[in-house]
């Protein structure tokens, strides 16, 4: 064989080879390429749709992809499947992680006893009920005046001034002469005579002892007390009826005490109160309501009650400043911790807490407070969960979600197990309610298509007495009843918008 015969024939054989590399690579590239590994039909990665991004901070501001927010907060996207969509139980669901970063407390509404306790700061006053009036029975002139000054604490009996009337030296002479004849019946004239005059008792007496005329008298208090207003002075004439002086009593004293006009309702003559002053620490003194005064302060919004406290001694000083505290007792109540309760200015809300992590809003009716505890009256029943911090930003995720509340007559019944559900289908209308009671509810309603009722008035059964609490005659409700065989029955009822 030639040398050039041996050539080619070499070059035919790497070029098979060759082709036959090229096709073995080509081959597993092609395997590689459909392996079932790569092929998204096989195995699907599941992926969330993402509706928007936002900043939980600022639950209003959206944004159509990753990044900083208005305030320069991170971006976190929203999801489709979150807020209470797709589960069957209402409200927005949050990750036990992010409810533990937000410090959330959650804790059950429970009946207890609530307090009815009250505190006021008032000051002592004279007890007004308790004021004498001295006055000049006769006209005359002050000879002598003793040394009185307003503001004096006297004794009863004790005296202010001597004054000279002559108009009873001649009737006093008179009765002496006529009381020495002998005839009792014109002694008796004469001595009425005196008495009319204005000559006290005591005077006449002593001129009878005497037998000389008693022109000068003596004004004495009839009460002790302090003197308010001293009016007589040496030397001066005074007429019969002239005021001389006024003086105070001090065996008991007013405490007054103004109190919120909040807890106006719960106030009674005859409660008793303790107070407390600063002037004797470690010690109280306590009275009775006397009176709640008709008029309340505008300024401060506060009412004023009167107690009359017993001043042993003179120990309360007119001025002084106390403490009050108004015990009305206590009674039974459905409680929540007071930070649970979000007041919007337009209604009152509890963040409800769910199973599953899910979380709802539920407009709640409220009444008295106390001891860190708020009064549910409607809205919520024994033994539901509400959250007790961190319920702004977990009611500012629900905002989001565009989740309503649950009106106040949504409440759950108070049981552990869920009610069950009517078999019948629910039939919806809306009326306005005639007459109310927790049995039944008359309405007047509009037409029922679905079962060819026209538009009448009847009563229907109240599944449950919490679906008809807080409501009332006149009001336009959207209600949902049933039919089962003791007759139509109401499942729901809500306000309607704008009612």
């Amino acid at each position: 064989m030639s040398g050039t015969t041996i050539a080619r024939t070499r070059l035919v054989t790497a070029a098979a080879a060759l082709a036959l590399v090229a096709g073995s690579v080509g081959f597993g590239i092609a395997k590689f390429g459909t392996s079932p590994a790569a092929d998204p039909a096989a195995s699907p990665i599941p992926q969330k749709k993402i509706l928007y991004w936002y900043d939980p901070m600022i639950p209003a501001e959206r944004h159509d992809g990753p990044g900083l927010s208005s305030m320069g907060m991170k971006l976190i996207p929203r999801y489709a499947d979150e807020g209470g969509g797709g589960s069957a139980e209402p409200g927005v669901a949050i990750d036990p992680a992010s409810i533990q970063r937000l410090g959330a407390r959650i804790v059950a509404a429970q009946r207890g006893s609530l307090s009815n306790a009250a505190s006021a700061t008032g000051s002592i006053d004279f007890n007004e009920r308790n004021i004498a009036i001295v006055q000049a029975r006769s006209g005359g002139f002050v000879q002598r005046v003793y040394a009185r000054a307003p503001g004096d604490v006297v004794s009863a009996g004790a005296p202010l001034a001597d004054i000279l009337v002559p108009e009873w030296a001649g009737a006093q002479e008179e009765y002496l002469a006529v009381r020495r004849t002998g005839d009792a019946a014109l002694a008796r004239a004469a001595r009425q005579r005196l008495s009319l005059l204005g000559m006290p008792a005591g005077s006449i007496a002593s001129a009878e002892r005497s037998g000389r005329p008693q022109g000068v008298t003596t004004i004495r208090t009839p009460v002790g007390g302090v003197i308010k207003t001293l009016g007589v002075r040496q030397g001066m004439t005074v007429a019969q009826g002239q005021t001389l002086a006024e003086v105070n009593g001090l065996g008991t004293v007013w405490l007054n005490a103004a109190v919120p006009e909040a807890i106006a309702g719960k106030l009674r003559i005859g409660t008793f109160v303790t107070a407390t002053l600063a002037a004797f620490p470690g010690e109280s003194f306590r009275g009775r309501i006397a009176a709640i005064l008709p008029q309340a302060d505008a300024a401060s919004r506060t009412l004023t009650i009167r107690v009359e406290l017993p001043n042993r001694g003179g120990r309360l000083r007119p001025g002084m400043f106390a403490s009050v505290a108004l015990d009305q007792g206590s009674r039974d109540a459905l409680l929540v911790p007071s930070e649970a309760v979000i007041r919007t200015g337009r209604r009152t809300l509890v963040m409800l807490a769910g199973p599953g992590g899910r979380f709802r809003p539920a407009e709640v009716r409220i009444g008295a407070e106390g001891g860190g505890k708020t009064e549910v009256v409607a809205g919520l029943s024994e033994g539901e969960k509400v959250v007790a911090s961190g319920q702004f930003l977990i009611d500012s995720e629900a905002s989001l979600a565009g989740l309503d509340a649950r009106p106040i007559g949504g409440a759950a019944p108070p049981t552990a197990k869920p009610a069950p559900k009517p078999a019948a289908p629910i039939y919806e209308t809306v009326g306005s309610i005639e007459a109310i009671d927790r049995s039944g509810v008359t309405l007047s309603h509009q037409p029922v298509p679905a079962i060819g009722w026209p538009a009448m008035t009847m009563t229907f059964r109240v599944a449950e007495p919490a679906l008809v609490r807080g409501y009332r005659k006149g009001d336009r409700v959207r209600f949902g009843f049933d039919q089962p065989a003791d007759g139509p029955t109401l499942r729901r009822m809500t306000r309607e918008a704008g009612r």
